[in-house]
């Protein structure tokens, strides 16, 4: 479990905390339904917030990274086998490549290492 600092969690109907700042949730078990579902517990507040969102799915997001961050590194590591891959295609493969397929690899590879941040780089 790790909670990322600076992080925003929506605790439903436009509420947002920082992450690091939740310091408990609590299911409400009595009089529960639409617009109050948990009871999540801020630092430096006296009284919990009423969340509108289950505690499963705050807890969720709290100690899982967003679905669009978990994505976006797995596309980085695609791009990453793509860059391995293409680095290993010969110059006359990409001559031939670049004349009949009009593909140039070289300049994919220059925009795969500027998309990577030249993080790749060989």
């Amino acid at each position: 479990m790790r909670i990322e600092k600076g992080r925003m969690v929506a605790l439903g109907y436009g509420k947002y905390f920082r992450s690091d700042n939740i310091v408990g949730i609590e299911s409400i078990e009595q009089d529960r339904g639409p617009g109050k579902r948990t009871k999540v517990y801020v630092e430096n507040l006296k009284e919990p917030i009423i969340a509108s969102r289950s505690e499963g799915a705050i807890l969720r997001d709290l100690i899982e990274m967003p679905r669009e961050i978990t994505k976006t590194r797995e596309q980085y590591q695609l791009l990453g086998d793509i860059l391995d891959t293409i680095s290993e295609i010969n110059p006359m493969l990409r001559s031939i490549i670049r004349d009949q397929g009009h593909w140039d690899i070289d300049r994919l590879e220059e925009r795969i290492k500027e998309t990577l941040g030249g993080d790749e780089e060989k």
